[in-house]
């Protein structure tokens, strides 16, 4: 199973990115997928997640700025950010929880991550 994210970059303060990952290779089902981010110094938080039942959870330095939403496509996730500031620059890994094999597995998975950098 790979996860690989795309949609990071250098922006403005007030500005807008659209983060986006798409889970590959053999699974069964997901569980749960989300974002997860690392700023410098600092442990790694958890940003925003979607349920499979399509039920959301916010940090709360997020909420009202950032909105997480599956793809039409189960596998694809998308994470807009909105009236980005400067404390969001972090490094951005996606997660995703998966039922995997014949055994019906629960497995939990982290991309590689992508710089979000908000500066002037």
């Amino acid at each position: 199973v790979q996860l690989v994210e795309s949609g990071g970059g250098l922006v403005q303060p007030g500005g807008s990115l659209r983060l986006s990952c798409a889970a590959s290779g053999s699974f069964l089902r997901i569980n749960t997928m989300g974002w997860y981010r690392q700023a410098p110094g600092k442990g790694r938080e958890l940003v925003a997640n979607i349920i499979s039942g399509g039920s959301t959870n916010y940090a709360d330095s997020v909420k009202g700025r950032f909105t997480i939403s599956r793809g039409n496509a189960e596998n694809m996730v998308y994470l807009q950010m909105n009236s980005l500031k400067p404390e969001d620059t972090a490094v951005y890994y996606c997660n995703a929880d998966l039922t995997v094999g014949p055994f019906l597995h629960e497995m939990n998975y982290w991309g590689k991550g992508t710089l979000v950098t908000v500066s002037p």
